[in-house]
């Protein structure tokens, strides 16, 4: 059902049956490590190109979603994904692998959480049976794509994020032990102007906000009914913008249960991800590996995960246009929370 203006209540609370995260050797040097199912030690994953890379992590990630559960693509009636690349290609190649039914979306970096509504919306209506979120991103297919080819070697500012390589897949369904999706709220596109892409969390984190706002005022909540708040990239910039923003529209948030997944993945020492993780693949592989255990250890009881995204191409960037931006919001509860 529709609660307030944004947001989607499920009746029928849809579960994470299975997930799997599959990521690249910086992120697993992070304080995550041990929540990835499987890291690899290069960065081109054993392939010829940056791009059949990625398409190997995702390819490996919805597989092993579903063997984890001694699952066949058979059994799913629907995937829904997304990556950075152009034409989703990364997605449109394991789709293909897949052989199920599949909606290719795009919302940047907030892929993530814009796919898992869709599934848990499908899910909760009997549309489908099972289905099957998943996004991917890697450092150089997205740093050719948008910025330079990483073997460029150009520098960045310090504004500027790190694309994560990884991938993250997760399978829905009524019936299971996993972490209940009681709700998911649909953003809408803010833009305030910013034109720089070397400075995408300060762009994001209106985009947020706004979602934050709505997801709290529609399900008639307070920040303090969640254990964990996170975004998805906003990183060592765009996370203090959105707290301050948070602060101006009076939204009690405590800065202990306020965090970001571009920050969690990696160890703040580590200078060479400048303000932090951002892709596709990051919300993902940081809900579906150590949110989603949190939540079945009962270490966390109620997360808002607030995926956003950059809704900008390389050729708008280039002709001077601002960068719209997004972001989607996913309600989870741990078994047994009311």
């Amino acid at each position: 059902m529709l609660a307030g203006q944004q947001t989607w209540k499920f009746d029928r609370q849809p579960h994470i049956i299975s997930t799997a995260t599959i990521v690249g050797p910086d992120e697993a040097k992070g304080p995550l490590k041990d929540t990835f199912d499987k890291c690899y030690d290069s960065l081109d994953i054993n392939q010829k190109s940056w791009e059949k890379a990625e398409r190997q992590l995702l390819s490996e990630a919805t597989s092993l979603a579903l063997s984890k559960k001694n699952l066949t693509n058979t059994d799913l009636q629907i995937y829904v994904g997304g990556d950075l690349l152009n034409q989703i290609i990364t997605n449109n190649f394991v789709a293909r692998e897949l052989a199920v039914p599949y909606l290719g979306v795009f919302g940047a970096c907030s892929t993530s959480m814009e796919s898992l509504a869709i599934v848990a919306q499908l899910v909760s209506t009997g549309a489908v049976k099972k289905g099957m979120a998943a996004t991917s991103s890697h450092n150089c297919t997205a740093e050719k794509q948008f910025r330079y080819p990483t073997e460029y070697g150009a520098q960045k500012p310090p504004t500027a994020q790190y694309t994560i390589t990884g991938a993250g897949a997760a399978v829905v369904a009524l019936d299971g032990d996993g972490p209940a999706i009681e709700a998911a709220t649909i953003g809408k596109v803010i833009d305030l102007g910013i034109t720089d892409p070397f400075n995408m969390g300060a762009a994001m984190a209106p985009a947020a906000v706004d979602t934050i706002i709505a997801h709290l005022n529609d399900m008639n909540r307070k920040p303090s009914d969640y254990d964990l708040i996170v975004t998805g990239d906003l990183a060592s910039v765009g996370h203090p913008i959105a707290t301050d923003l948070l602060k101006k529209e009076q939204v009690p948030i405590d800065s202990t249960q306020f965090n970001d997944c571009g920050l969690m993945i990696y160890n703040n020492d580590q200078n060479t991800f400048q303000a932090g993780g951002s892709g596709a693949g990051c919300s993902a592989v940081v809900t579906y590996g150590h949110i989603v255990d949190e939540l079945n250890k009962g270490h966390l009881r109620r997360v808002l995960v607030v995926a956003t995204g950059a809704l900008l191409s390389p050729v708008s960037y280039q002709q001077g246009e601002s960068a719209p931006c997004i972001a989607h919001a996913v309600a989870l509860k741990g078994k047994g929370v009311e």
